[in-house]
């Protein structure tokens, strides 16, 4: 398939429209002709074809700008009632000296404005509603209407809100006595301003200049008309504004706005104004999964005299697309930010027009531009001389020649020469035409005067692109034979998936899916071949004697033999990914080249993540602190169970110690173990819970002389072990917690609900095919690694009770703290028992493993807190309970882990 698309005349099945009446410029009606009917007119007859248009285009689509604007009203809302309940003295100042100053104003002025404004505030939306209708726009008269009625219902829901339940503060800010009933009070908001804003907002005259300051006379005259006369405040009117503008950009994302996007015959109509004569347009296909899906639609333009046209119609729906995506690469990565979606339309057509000419005359093979225009306020179109030819991407892989590769690449050479990055150098956008000529396309998102950053990764990105193509060898040998072995180089650190393309990143994870999946079948084909050689080795005549005494030294020589047999597949199926193979080649280039990643991202969502979940525990806990005196609660302290907790805390550690050797049969000094797990207390406060641990373990194991698979597979029978024992104790304690017959926990509804709870996810995953899929390839690869190494703890006794004791005593270790915790600030009055306490640390250790923030920070802490109320503990004795109890275990113990990590560190044991 060429670039241009399908050619009119090669299409079959395909339908050829004529324009719209008054398409052309003539105000004649066309009739919809079926394909070749066109052949059956008149020669002198003037036919339009369009062919591949959008046959049904959405009536209304959803724009991110208006879910922007809806989500800034809001929170421009919550800051207001923010100010107005924390800052009494500062709203209360500011509608005395409003007051004051309209109070002198002239009595006459002050009845004129208010005439005027009552006169005005419906006259203005009832005219610009005719004007509409007269031209045939009833459907933003719709959407104004439904905003107004929606703007309404949620102006009576906050007046009753603020008249029943909002804090006195609030009240005062957005209400004052009436003047004509001192009893009575103001309206909160106005019930006739806000549907109007509304109305006026969701039908657009915001967005004509004249009917916008009709509309801003009339809200300053009504506002100035009702603040002299006393029956609002400033707060109010500010409330009654946003209020009014943000359900109305809520309506219209909602609902959807009047889809105003050109088709392709009023695109036959622009060519004319630009001085063509277009026969027929027919629509290029973009794939759904391609990267220039927002780039704009291509069509394929045939004239009456003269060569083909390529045009791109770009619109202001299509510019928005993925316009989250790019707003948050512009927030997280550092020097690659993507050009905003809110510019205007004419800004991209510049962009793109100036990015063109530069391109040729840097000497780069680029589409020529040769003419621009608008398609009304919300479309613009870009004509090139035609290019004809197929993409990198559409080629077969023996069509990709050395040749060909090494004049991409010289493409780029021309435009890093003028400082032009192009910054989407994937497959589609290389176009090859039937010579052999490289084309470079889609330089739309492109930068002049670019600096070394993004010049960099062009080179970076084409590397990985040619490398999917053709291998690491060939691209890598391409780029040095044409760019020099230090331009390659100097690329290496921006070679990380962050800094390449969306398409480019999706294909290298479907690679890497493939490699494991791969690896888990040699690792599950190597395990079964040792089974079978293990039953072919059993003779058949062997005496019962000889059965019910077996030699455990064959037992374990087996073992071992099947352990190395699925090493030794597991090393054998383990594959290079591609960036990694072109790290090799180039290092055999430039084995001084610089390797370390550099640091693109500004923000990462972990880190993101991990800040919102500790504001919002730390805005928790100290909302639960805020009343309780500290000094008193410290005087009357029982320092005996502070100290008792802290012992608590210490031999945790021994436990932790204790629960991972008892999973390994190789010897490891258990001191040494004791040491990485304190050292473990730093590494959880920088990553989440289940991953620091997890992470450092295995390391720690890796480096005491375990194999990489064994060390693995140890950590994770540890934490398979963990996880039962966990879910046994949770439901064991829990019943035990409900027959003590407190008020908040019965036994029959706990255990009932986390059966059927288990039950119903049970259920789901094997009813949906996807879910079931993916729940047995990590059962069968745990059965590959896992559980042959449960099989050699079950062989040794010792260890085994090493290992689950070591579970048990460390589970009571954290519970015993907590429960110290608790009696220090309480007494026997608020004392609660050890299965109560069990069951609330049980609750929050689990949540905290499950949550992403480092140390599970945020989490655990309400969870424990909202658990001990819930089980009867006062407030005044859960939250100090809780803060020393996370001091103790989670950060006092970060500075002797840090000790801890460095000495280990530099001994090689992490």
């Amino acid at each position: 398939m060429e670039h241009q698309g399908v050619h009119p005349e090669d299409a079959e099945g395909t339908s050829e429209v004529s324009p719209r009446p008054g398409a052309d410029g003539t105000g004649h009606e066309h009739e919809r002709t079926p394909a070749g009917a066109a052949a059956d007119c008149d020669d002198d007859a003037h036919v339009e074809e369009v062919e591949g248009d959008e046959p049904l285009l959405p009536a209304r689509v959803h724009r991110p700008s208006d879910l922007m604007r809806f989500l800034a009203g809001v929170f421009a809302v919550v800051v207001l009632l923010a100010i107005a309940a924390f800052a009494h003295g500062t709203t209360s100042g500011l509608e005395q000296d409003i007051n004051k100053g309209t109070g002198q104003a002239p009595d006459l002025l002050i009845k004129i404005a208010g005439l005027a404004s009552s006169i005005a505030i419906l006259l203005v939306p009832v005219a610009f509603a005719i004007e509409r209708l007269i031209k045939r726009d009833g459907l933003r008269i719709a959407d104004g209407v439904l905003a107004a009625v929606l703007a309404h219902g949620v102006t009576l829901a906050t007046d009753l809100w603020v008249a029943k339940g909002a804090p006195d503060s609030i009240q005062e800010a957005l209400t004052q006595p009436s003047p004509g009933d001192i009893h009575a009070l103001t309206d909160p908001v106005h019930g006739y301003l806000a549907p109007v804003i509304a109305y006026m907002t969701a039908v657009g005259m915001s967005r004509r200049p004249r009917w916008r300051a009709v509309l801003w006379v009339v809200l300053l005259l009504d506002a100035f008309s009702m603040l002299v006369t006393g029956y609002t405040t400033p707060f109010s009117i500010i409330l009654t504004v946003l209020i009014g503008w943000s359900v109305a950009y809520g309506t219209l994302y909602a609902v959807g706005s009047p889809n105003v996007r050109p088709t392709g015959r009023n695109l036959m109509a622009g060519l004319r104004h630009v001085g063509f004569r277009p026969v027929s347009a027919a629509r290029e296909e973009v794939p759904e999964t391609s990267d220039s899906g927002d780039r704009g639609r291509r069509y394929f333009v045939t004239l009456e005299d003269g060569p083909p046209l390529d045009v791109t119609v770009v619109d202001r729906e299509q510019q928005a697309q993925h316009f989250f995506y790019r707003v948050w690469r512009n927030i997280t990565l550092r020097g690659l930010a993507t050009r905003s979606s809110l510019q205007s339309l004419r800004q991209a057509l510049e962009q793109e027009a100036l990015l063109a000419y530069a391109a040729i005359a840097a000497g780069a093979n680029a589409p020529k531009l040769i003419a621009t225009s608008e398609l009304g306020p919300d479309a613009v179109m870009l004509v090139y001389e035609h290019t004809g030819g197929r993409t990198l991407d559409s080629l077969d892989d023996e069509e990709i020649t050395d040749e060909l590769l090494r004049n991409t690449w010289h493409q780029v050479k021309a435009l890093q020469s003028r400082r032009i990055a192009h910054r989407r150098l994937v497959g589609e956008a290389i176009l090859v035409d039937r010579s052999g000529k490289v084309i470079l396309t889609d330089l739309r998102v492109g930068e002049i005067a670019a600096g070394d950053l993004l010049l960099r990764m062009d080179i970076a990105q084409l590397v990985a692109t040619l490398g999917l193509r053709v291998g690491a060898e060939r691209a890598v040998a391409s780029a040095v034979g044409v760019l020099g072995p230090d331009a390659v180089a100097d690329c290496l650190p921006l070679l990380q998936p962050i800094a390449l393309s969306r398409s480019t990143r999706a294909t290298l994870r479907k690679l890497a899916r493939e490699r494991a999946q791969r690896q888990r079948e040699a690792v599950l084909e190597a395990s079964q071949q040792a089974k079978q050689a293990r039953l072919e080795a059993t003779r058949p005549d062997t005496a019962p004697a000889e059965l019910e005494k077996p030699d455990k030294k064959a037992v374990r020589a087996e073992q071992r033999a099947e352990k190395r047999a699925i090493d030794e597949a597991l090393e054998g199926a383990r594959e290079e990914d591609l960036l990694t193979q072109i790290r090799h080649q180039v290092l055999l280039i430039r084995p001084q080249a610089p390797v370390e990643p550099a640091r693109l991202e500004r923000v990462r969502p972990r880190t993101l993540i991990s800040f919102m979940a500790g504001a919002f525990g730390a805005y928790f806990l100290l909302s639960q602190l805020t009343h309780i005196e500290f000094a008193t609660l410290f005087d009357n302290a029982e320092w005996g169970w502070v100290i008792a907790a802290v012992l608590f805390s210490a031999l945790s550690y021994v436990a932790a110690a204790m629960s991972l050797l008892g999973f390994v049969p190789e010897r490891v000094p258990f001191v040494r173990t004791v040491a990485a797990q304190v050292a473990g207390s730093f590494v959880k406060i920088v990553a989440p819970a289940a991953v620091g641990g997890v992470a450092l373990n295995t390391r720690f194991l890796q480096r005491s002389g375990v194999r990489p698979g064994l060390a693995v597979a140890s950590v994770g029978a540890s934490q398979l072990f963990g996880l039962g024992c966990h879910i046994l104790m949770l439901l064991s304690f829990g019943y035990l917690t409900g027959t003590e017959k407190t008020p908040s926990l019965s036994p029959s509804r706990t255990v009932i609900a986390g059966l059927l709870t288990v039950a119903v996810l049970v259920l789901v995953v094997t009813s949906v095919p996807f879910l079931r899929k993916f729940v047995v390839t990590r059962v069968r690869s745990l059965f590959a690694g896992v559980i042959p190494r449960m099989l050699d703890v079950l062989q040794r006794p010792q260890k085994l009770v090493t290992g689950i004791g070591g579970m048990l005593l460390l589970t009571a270790c954290f519970v015993m703290c907590l429960d110290a915790s608790i009696r220090a600030f309480g007494d026997e009055s608020t004392s609660l028992s050890l299965a109560s306490v069990a069951v609330v640390f049980l609750a929050g250790n689990a949540l905290g493993s499950a949550a992403p923030t480092p140390g599970g920070v945020g989490a655990v802490e309400a969870t424990l807190t909202v658990g001990l109320i819930a089980v009867g503990l006062p407030k005044e004795v859960a939250a100090p309970a809780v803060l020393l109890y996370r001091l103790l275990t989670l950060w006092i113990p970060v500075l002797p882990g840090w000790l801890f990590f460095n000495h280990l560190t530099r001994k090689g044991a992490l």
